[in-house]
């Protein structure tokens, strides 16, 4: 046992001295917590200006006169004056129905009148004949009585040949067709050759375009609040104050048509719920045809002062809308908003802000509340759009 002992003394000094050389064991190396400057962030002031809120609607364009021209007499089409799809004025001739059979019955009636007439001079000049000689005494009563008769009959055949007559001219001056209103005509609806039957056979139709009306519906809560704000439903097409309104066409990325709201339905529609609005709109150019879908823009509030931000610029957090505003020293702080509408391309702030801090508008990602960043302050330009 002792030899053993003797055998690893050596080896034990060795070890001590080797731990005598290097010395005590080096402490552990701890990581260092990430440094450098604050994020970058990009800050802007909300654009506060005036500004009236929008609403959205889709409806139709229509013609304020549509008109189904017919036939007023039976009849050959014997010709058709116009070019489909034209412009026409009021009282230009557009189909000529075979005219000869009733040229024939004006003239009978003419003739009918004139033989009237005659007889009617002819008793009445029979009757002066008999009250002057009732007078001496040389003609009785009851032939004088006869002959006034008479002149009363024959008056009443004058007037039933008049009347005869005016009907025989209608019936000649309705031979011609002519258009009713001005506007564009349709495709001829019956070549000629064609016999057409009066007040049945539709020959063709025509629209006006300049001015075009633009009708579409309302929930009865908006319309509510359009009449407490805009006083719309109160009479104000008959005092002249028409809302201005703003149209977009089918693929059209804004509105580029100004109408005026001007008509307000009377009642609201037990089945949906809505009210018939009703615009007018300039067509100078004819652009528009009856029956185009449009978007109408139309005005939901008064003027008022409102608070204006980019979308970039509004954060979620869970079910709430925020942003973040750079509060003293550059330190972050969070602010809960409602929106409203977008205006000019930016989202309007119902409240949450007043309209005089800094937020940031650009690498919202980067930031926290509480956090401090490095923020580059820049200007909004008053419409984004």
């Amino acid at each position: 046992m002792r030899s053993r002992l003797s055998s690893l003394l050596p080896v034990l000094s060795g070890l001590a001295a080797g731990f005598l050389v290097a010395g005590p064991l080096a402490p552990i190396a701890h990581a260092q917590a990430p440094g450098g400057p604050p994020p970058k962030v990009t800050v802007a002031k909300p654009v506060v200006r005036e500004i009236v809120e929008q609403d959205q609607y889709t409806g139709r364009f229509d013609a304020i006169d549509y008109v189904e021209v017919r036939a007023r007499v039976t009849g050959y089409l014997e010709k058709i004056n116009f070019t489909d799809g034209q412009t026409v004025k009021k009282g230009d001739l557009l189909f000529v129905i075979d005219r000869r059979p009733y040229k024939a019955a004006l003239e009978q009636a003419q003739a009918a009148l004139a033989s009237a007439k005659a007889r009617q001079s002819f008793s009445q000049t029979d009757l002066e004949r008999a009250q002057t000689l009732s007078r001496s005494g040389n003609i009785s009563e009851q032939v004088t009585d006869q002959r006034r008769q008479a002149s009363l009959t024959a008056q009443a055949d004058v007037d039933s040949a008049q009347a005869a007559l005016n009907n025989a001219q209608l019936n000649y001056d309705f031979s011609e067709v002519k258009a009713p209103v001005n506007g564009r005509i349709s495709r001829r609806l019956v070549t000629e050759g064609n016999i057409v039957s009066a007040d049945q056979t539709m020959l063709t139709t025509i629209v006006s375009l300049d001015p075009i009306w633009f009708s579409f519906t309302v929930d009865e809560k908006s319309f509510l609040k359009y009449q407490s704000s805009l006083g719309i439903g109160m009479g104000q097409t008959q005092q002249g104050k028409g809302v201005p309104i703003m149209i977009a066409l089918s693929g059209e990325a804004k509105p580029t048509r100004k109408g005026t709201l001007d008509f307000v339905d009377n009642r609201v529609d037990n089945a949906t719920g809505t009210i018939l609005l009703r615009a007018t709109v300039p067509n100078a150019d004819q652009y528009i045809k009856p029956g185009l879908f449009g978007i109408v823009s139309m005005p939901a509030t008064k003027p008022f002062q409102g608070v204006m931000i980019p979308d970039e610029a509004v954060a979620a957090n869970q079910d709430k809308r925020i942003v973040y505003v750079l509060g003293p020293d550059n330190v972050i702080q969070q602010k809960d908003v409602v929106l409203g509408p977008k205006v000019d391309g930016y989202r309007v702030i119902r409240s949450g802000l007043k309209g005089d801090e800094s937020l940031v508008v650009n690498g919202i990602a980067r930031v926290r509340p509480g956090a401090k960043v490095t923020p580059e302050t820049v200007e909004l330009p008053p419409s984004k759009t």
